[in-house]
C-alpha cells in the first residue's frame, strides 16, 4: 500500500505512551505512529474474554473488563508496553475481547493470536463502528483480498474519551 510506513518486529505494536492520565482510569491515547501500519503476530498470548450485549451495545463490559485486569495485574502479565484489547462483535449478542498478555493468566481463558493485520485510527464515537469495519474491509480488498479478521482497538473508555475529548480507535484487519 503506498504511503505504508515500514512493517514492525514480530508481535510488536507501536508505542503507546502511559505518562499522561489525568483522569486516572485511562491515559490519554497519541494516535502517532499507528496509522498505517503492519503489525506481525506469531502465537502472541492473549487473554480472551467476552461480554453480553444487545443489538451490538455492551451490556457488562465494565464489570468483564475489572475482572480481566485484576487477574492479569494478579498473574503479574502485564505487557510492557501497557495494553492493548482487540475487540470484535461475535453476534449482535455477544462481543469478544483478545487482552494482549506477557503470560499465562490463572482463572481465564487464554489463547494465542497469528497472522499479518493492517492498522487504520479512527476519531469518533462507537455508533461510527459498523462504518469503521466497511473501511478496514475495503482496505483489504484493495489489496486484491477478502477480509478475514477485523478487530476494533478502543483506545479509552467514554468516559475517558469524553474527558479528553477525543475517541480514537484503532482498527486492525487481517492482510
Amino acid at each position: 500500500m503506498a504511503g505504508m510506513e515500514s512493517a514492525m518486529d514480530m508481535n510488536a505494536t507501536p508505542h503507546l505512551d502511559m505518562s499522561v492520565n489525568t483522569t486516572g482510569c485511562c491515559p490519554k491515547f497519541d494516535p502517532e505512529g499507528w496509522d498505517g501500519q503492519e503489525l506481525h503476530f506469531d502465537n502472541k498470548p492473549f487473554l480472551r474474554a467476552t461480554t453480553r450485549s444487545v443489538l451490538h451495545v455492551p451490556v457488562n463490559m465494565g464489570k468483564v473488563f475489572a475482572r480481566v485486569q485484576d487477574h492479569i495485574e494478579a498473574s503479574d502479565a502485564m505487557i510492557p508496553e501497557g495494553y492493548l484489547v482487540l475487540s470484535s462483535d461475535l453476534s449482535a449478542w455477544t462481543g469478544e475481547h483478545l487482552f494482549a498478555v506477557s503470560g499465562e493468566v490463572e482463572g481465564e481463558e487464554m489463547t494465542t493470536l497469528s497472522g499479518d493485520f493492517v492498522t487504520k485510527v479512527f476519531q469518533g464515537p462507537y455508533r461510527e463502528a459498523r462504518h469503521w469495519y466497511d473501511e478496514m474491509a475495503a482496505l483489504i480488498r484493495a489489496r486484491g483480498k477478502e477480509p478475514q479478521r477485523i478487530f476494533f482497538f478502543y483506545t479509552t473508555c467514554p468516559k475517558c474519551a469524553k474527558a479528553y475529548g477525543k475517541n480514537y480507535v484503532i482498527g486492525l484487519a487481517e492482510i
